[in-house]
Parts: C-alpha cells; sequence; structure tokens
C-alpha cells in the first residue's frame, strides 16, 4: 500500500477550489450534477472541466474524470507536479482516473460522508461509499490528497439538488 500524505490547504488552494464550486454552479445549471474541477500545472497552466453525465448521457462524465480526458496530453512529469482541486470528494471511479493519470495531488472541498449525508441514492442505486483516500492508498505511488476544505459554498451547491 502506498502512503497516502497531506501538505494542507493553503489560501491559494481554497481559491482554486472555490473555481472548482463556481464550475460546479455553472453544470447544475446547465441540467448536470453539481460538480467541477481543474487542474493546475507547476508552470501556472489550468484546464477545467464540469460534471457531464445528463447532458452528455455518459455515466462516467464526472468532473475530474472529463478533466483527466483534456489533462490527457500533458506529459507525466508535468502531471506529476500538478494538482486537482474539485468541488468535492472524487468517487472511487474518478479517484481511479485521477490515480492512472499521474496526477501527484489532490484536493477536494466537500467530503464524500458529507455528500452521502446528504445523497441515499440516484436512480435507484445506493452510492458507492469509498473514499478517494482508501483508492488512492491501494495504489503504487505516492499521492498528496488534501481537504476536506471549509467552504460554505462547497455545501450549498448540492443543497436542494440532491432529492
Amino acid at each position: 500500500m502506498t502512503l497516502v500524505t497531506s501538505s494542507g490547504i493553503s489560501a491559494v488552494d481554497e481559491s482554486y477550489l472555490e473555481r472548482a464550486v463556481a464550475l460546479a454552479w455553472d453544470a447544475r445549471k446547465r441540467g448536470d450534477h453539481p460538480f467541477g474541477a481543474l487542474l493546475v500545472g507547476p508552470a501556472g497552466n489550468v484546464a477545467e472541466a464540469m460534471n457531464s453525465t445528463v447532458t452528455q448521457s455518459d455515466p462516467t462524465g464526472h468532473a475530474e474524470t472529463n478533466l483527466v480526458r483534456v489533462a490527457g496530453s500533458w506529459e507525466l512529469a508535468v502531471l506529476s507536479e500538478s494538482t486537482l482541486y474539485t468541488s468535492t470528494e472524487p468517487c472511487a471511479m474518478c479517484a481511479g482516473a485521477i490515480y492512472w493519470s499521474g496526477i501527484g495531488r489532490t484536493v477536494f472541498a466537500f467530503s464524500s460522508d458529507e455528500l452521502g449525508a446528504m445523497v441515499d441514492e440516484e436512480d435507484g442505486v445506493p452510492p458507492l461509499r469509498l473514499s478517494s483516500r482508501e483508492v488512492f492508498a491501494r495504489g503504487g505511488r505516492p499521492i498528496v490528497v488534501d481537504g476536506p476544505a471549509a467552504l460554505a459554498s462547497a455545501a450549498d451547491v448540492h443543497r436542494g439538488f440532491w432529492k
């Protein structure tokens, strides 16, 4: 098992997380699930993505997997020094995509436990309760994970959406 470490959440991290939450609001407004993510490279290059499960009829169209697809052209050395910021803790599928992409750090605002308290099921399917830390810990390379961050906006984007 790989040690999953933490480096702490800075004010700069929080500003990127707020952008991820803004993307989540954009996804929600267009009819998708409220999740957004961005990837920041070591040279300051940024890629953004949001959830597209409804508008693209793609159950794998989570913000993080969409972001991994966008960043697929980045060199592995760049990805390993990059940070993925996401409005909500990555699910098991997204954590797997992040792991396989080579991204070195993940920072999230809203935890999967907090989301789980709001969502009993989606379209009759109960959530897969497996934290990203658990997924990353099963891998063979270190990944820095920071979160949850105490951002009220990260909870607000989910309020009233999940029924």
